[in-house]
């Protein structure tokens, strides 16, 4: 395609088509994403205290990683955003514990990576609550397996092995009913103003 260029001339090379992502969904994905990078060094700053003083509680702690992705979807409603604002997160959370950098990009890739792969299953056209908790189920279920394998659970009583191993998995889906609330809050809101999906 030619452009008209100047006195008379063309330019005949590749015009740049526009981005898929526009930029107010990638500010929301910055706002979302800055919002639960705090959250998420919060958390974890009291994992070691809950660790310490109630360790069987922490995989309701480490839950909280799921929220970036969730509340972005619910919201926005397209391809990628849980992973922009899980990597968002990763980078604020980061920030305020350089120290965790490589734990916090890794669990946004893997948590972020994981969401939208089950949105690109239905090709992002189901954004029904149950696809949201089909999703924190496998997260939960990756952690639970991460941690039988890493942590000493053998530390434990067997029922309290079962409880530890259990919140793992009911952490992602406690938190995903949360981010849900907050994404259809903010929808009601009128944000993002053009709804996306």
């Amino acid at each position: 395609m030619c452009e008209k260029r100047g006195a008379g001339g063309q330019y005949c090379g590749q015009v740049a088509k526009g981005s898929r992502i526009s930029t107010s969904v990638l500010l929301t994905c910055a706002a979302i994403g800055v919002a639960a990078g705090v959250l998420q060094a919060a958390a974890g700053a009291l994992s070691g205290p809950i660790t310490v003083a109630a360790p069987i509680l922490y995989g309701l702690v480490l839950g909280v990683h799921v929220l970036p992705g969730v509340i972005a979807q619910e919201l926005l409603r397209a391809p990628w955003v849980a992973l922009l604002t899980h990597l968002v997160a990763a980078l604020v959370a980061s920030a305020v514990v350089p120290v965790w950098i490589g734990r916090y990009v890794g669990t946004a890739l893997l948590i972020g990576g994981l969401q939208e792969l089950v949105a690109a299953v239905s090709k992002y056209r189901r954004w029904e609550a149950w696809r949201f908790f089909v999703s924190a189920l496998i997260v939960g279920v990756m952690l639970a397996g991460l941690i039988w394998f890493t942590a000493d659970v053998s530390k434990f009583e067997p029922w309290a092995q079962l409880v530890y191993i259990a919140l793992f998995v009911l952490g992602p889906l406690l938190w995903t009913a949360v981010g849900l609330a907050i994404g259809r809050a903010l929808r009601r809101a009128g944000v993002p103003r053009r709804r996306v999906g």
